[in-house]
């Protein structure tokens, strides 16, 4: 193994993103969880963000959605 491989990170190596890795790492976590720490932790893993279209230049209402739609 050359000096230049020994230093990626091997989520990068593995064709991950670390995003990603961060989020198969959280899922693992959330699993080993036992009750009740696992539904407060399922229920705080929805994910929620807004979309804003743009028409001429002007911006339009935002929509929330969640990861479920």
């Amino acid at each position: 193994m050359s000096a230049t491989t020994a230093a990626v990170p091997f989520w990068r190596a593995a064709g991950m993103t670390y995003i990603g890795y961060s989020n198969v790492c959280a899922a693992l976590v959330r699993r080993c969880l036992k009750e009740p720490y696992k539904s407060d932790a399922a229920s705080r893993e929805k994910v929620h963000f807004s979309i804003t279209k743009w028409t001429d230049g002007k911006q339009e209402k935002p929509i929330v959605r969640t990861d479920d739609e």
